[in-house]
């Protein structure tokens, strides 16, 4: 099994929305979402796992390498609902990441962060990821 993703830019803000399972199959796919990411805007991005169904250590293992990859190139990681079936305890050299329980909240916090709400919308995807009403006349 593998993992779909997409990605939506919101005027200064990147989502990097994850579904599936992040397992050792799956880690070098993430690894490209993450290098996308990265190549792709500024300012902060929200990884959002929303529809991550569970992970095992090595998928644990690449948030955590995501994190210190987009902190490198300048991008402030935030993480969205983490699967309940597992923790994320990164190492000690492992930026600080701020974890939110939903995507509601990483945005509200935000958002109350900024003063305002984000304005505009460019979206990429694996064709895996699944259609919803507001994309499907695509």
């Amino acid at each position: 099994m593998t993992i779909e993703w997409r990605y939506t830019v919101e005027q200064d803000l990147g989502i990097l929305s994850v579904s599936g399972y992040l397992g050792s199959d799956a880690v070098r796919r993430f690894a490209g979402a993450v290098g996308w990411v990265v190549g792709r805007g500024t300012g902060p991005v929200v990884v959002d796992l929303t529809e991550l169904r569970g992970w095992s250590a090595e998928g644990q293992l690449a948030i955590t390498e995501a994190t210190r990859r987009l902190a490198a190139a300048g991008r402030s990681p935030e993480l969205a609902a983490i699967p309940a079936d597992g923790s994320l305890v990164p190492d000690g050299d492992c930026p600080h990441i701020p974890v939110h329980a939903d995507l509601t909240d990483a945005l509200a916090s935000r958002s109350a962060r900024k003063g305002e709400p984000p304005e505009g919308r460019n979206e990429w995807r694996t064709t895996g990821w699944p259609r919803t009403g507001d994309d499907a006349g695509e």
